[in-house]
């Protein structure tokens, strides 16, 4: 009998820092980080590239057919996304990219594309998975089930500065309206709608630093799974 994978399913709305901390504190486990936002990611990129309006159920569903979408992981454990081979782990941070990736995710036949090669992850690793449904649809029957938020002005604030840090700074405003955007279409689609599993453990980093919410993170994970 092969052994059972533990799993811990991080869901929270754009900003909230997952995958950032979900990272940090999968390698201090020793489990396998999947970030699933870069997955929709990618196929918001494949939209964007050929010109789509990726709120085009029909016109989103006919490009599947045409795309590989794989994850791949380098010596450092850094997961990658390939779009038909190619690496695009880069392009589809692009601030532009956001709005298509949560536009193409409301997409029921986009989420049902994606949801064998999540599920297949945690069948062959111990992971940490993070987006927006994994407690709730990807892995119910996860082992830790946590909902990370902070308010709306403190996830465009940190947005605001990584995007300065990049080199590719933005409006504060902007960013802003765009978190609140999101936030709506995420919570407001009639498929896998962004919401707390009913047994998750609800952690706001409001107002920490990244140490603070990564500390919060691990203990809430290690009380849980006993280790």
């Amino acid at each position: 009998m092969s052994e059972k994978r533990r799993a811990v399913a991080i869901d929270g709305p754009s900003g909230a820092g997952k995958s950032t901390l979900a990272r940090a504190v999968a390698k201090a486990l020793g489990f396998r980080y999947v970030d699933t936002g870069a997955i929709y990611r990618t196929v918001g990129c494949a939209a964007k590239r050929r010109g789509l309006d990726p709120a085009d159920a029909n016109a989103i569903e006919a490009l599947l057919g045409e795309l590989k979408v794989e994850m791949t992981y380098d010596a450092e454990g850094l997961q990658h996304m390939l779009l038909n081979g190619e690496d695009v782990t880069g392009e589809i941070r692009l601030p532009e990219i956001s709005l298509y990736a949560s536009r193409v995710s409301a997409i029921p036949a986009v989420r049902a594309f994606l949801l064998e090669m999540q599920r297949e992850m945690a069948r062959r690793y111990d992971v940490i998975m993070d987006g927006r449904d994994i407690g709730t649809v990807v892995l119910p029957q996860a082992d830790v089930k946590i909902f990370l938020t902070a308010s709306p002005e403190d996830r465009a604030r940190r947005r605001y500065l990584e995007l300065q840090e990049r080199g590719t700074p933005q409006d504060y405003d902007q960013l802003l309206a765009e978190t609140r955007e999101r936030d709506y279409n995420d919570s407001h689609r009639s498929s896998s709608p962004l919401r707390p599993a009913a047994d998750a453990v609800l952690l706001d980093t409001t107002g920490n630093t990244f140490a603070q919410s990564c500390a919060l993170l691990r203990q809430t994970i290690e009380e849980r799974l006993d280790v």
